[in-house]
């Protein structure tokens, strides 16, 4: 269900409070959610009961992304999915620490907050006023000073502030995800009317890149525990190859593209690596070898391989076992011997799906296990046989 401000004003009511205290710790499995909405409705409207249960359930999910605060807080499910990780919405907050922010297109407030805790005079404005309603009530609940008000950005902005950040939305009314960053919602051209020092937007990860080119600027891809999250567009940042940032407990670690690389390509060698996927959104994986005396396996493909291994907070490696060009037959003759009775299949650059390779392999039972990385050398597919446990993401070397 959609919430109305109705809904929002019950959900701050002590009456709600009370339920949503009562069954926080109730099993949300979809076999009990009817049982569970039954027995709210014997004491709530129908409306309300349903406006219980689906705070319970956003509260549960936000649980990853919100630990110890989620239990505070009202959610939108759109709102929730469009929410940045908090250590992303901290690492922005402290680029702009102590400064006035406008936070446009805020949602339900996540980012508005993070910035009023790095001690920034921060005001949130969003077009939908239910939006507004939790953003105010998730202030309130954490304690934090951030204020919004409910506005259209496509007309003049208030004035006075040293930085802009906007999250546009970047899926339509179906949830469809839209591409084009001139089909954001607000249209990314928008940004050309804003003025501020710092003007930062939000994008997909997955945005392309020559949709950009007129704009200037740098953009950052940022990676967490593994895992590419985010982009930035810094548009008042002078014109640069875009950056690799990776969050760590212990800070951001940057990875610049400072020379035009070009590295070796080369068969396997004693190790695999996989690059942080922001070192491979940004195009950065040419520089990375050149840095890891490594070679790629394919000047498309963005796996590394060395002789040795080298200190990086850059990537995972994997120790190369065997590799040969790929036949299904050889394959499974080889794992076969080997005694190999389960494998993890990894790929980029092949065609076949990771779940049909391994129904086609037929393997026996056995007591070794393998990863298989699928990928290709100088155009030709290979497989590449590596032994189960990966080393790495390692501490250590920050490039600047």
């Amino acid at each position: 269900m959609s919430l109305s401000l109705a809904d929002i004003d019950f959900l701050r009511s002590d009456r709600a409070r009370d339920f949503l205290a009562e069954y926080k710790e109730c099993d949300l499995s979809a076999t009990n959610e009817l049982a569970l909405l039954s027995r709210l409705r014997l004491s709530l409207r129908p409306r309300h009961a349903s406006a219980i249960l689906q705070t319970l359930k956003l509260r549960a999910k936000a649980e990853t992304k919100f630990p110890g605060q989620a239990q505070k807080m009202l959610f939108t499910d759109a709102g929730l999915q469009q929410a940045s990780q908090p250590a992303i919405s901290q690492y922005r907050a402290r680029k702009l620490a102590s400064q006035a922010v406008l936070d446009l297109c805020c949602g339900i407030g996540c980012d508005s907050l993070a910035f009023a805790a790095a001690k920034s005079r921060t005001l949130g404005l969003d077009v939908d006023p239910v939006c507004i309603a939790i953003a105010r009530h998730n202030a309130d609940a954490l304690g934090v000073g951030a204020t919004f008000e409910v506005a259209d950005i496509r007309r003049p902005l208030p004035e006075g502030y040293d930085s802009i950040f906007a999250d546009p939305a970047r899926r339509d009314e179906q949830g469809r995800r839209l591409h084009d960053v001139e089909r954001y919602l607000p249209p990314l051209s928008l940004a050309r009317e804003w003025n501020a020092r710092e003007i930062l937007v939000k994008l997909s990860p997955a945005v392309d890149l020559r949709q950009l080119e007129r704009y200037g600027g740098c953009v950052e891809f940022i990676s967490l525990a593994g895992n590419l999250t985010e982009a930035l567009l810094w548009l008042n940042h002078p014109s640069a190859p875009p950056l690799a940032t990776q969050l760590t407990p212990s800070g951001a670690l940057h990875f610049r593209h400072e020379y035009e690389a070009q590295a070796d390509i080369a068969p396997p060698r004693e190790w695999l690596l996989e690059p942080d996927p922001a070192i491979i959104r940004a195009g950065l994986a040419q520089n990375l070898a050149v840095d890891l005396d490594a070679a790629l396996l394919d000047d498309t493909i963005a796996y590394l391989t060395l002789d040795r291994l080298e200190d990086t907070p850059w990537g995972r490696y994997w120790k190369i076992q065997d590799w040969m060009p790929f036949q299904l037959k050889r394959l499974r003759r080889h794992l076969t011997e080997q005694g190999v009775g389960k494998v993890t299949v990894k790929k980029r650059g092949f065609a076949m799906q990771p779940a049909e390779l391994i129904a086609r392999l037929r393997l026996k039972k056995g007591e070794e296990e393998r990863v298989l990385v699928m990928t290709r050398h100088r155009g030709k597919p290979i497989a590449i046989i590596c032994s189960p446990m990966s080393f790495g993401q390692s501490k250590g070397i920050s490039y600047n």
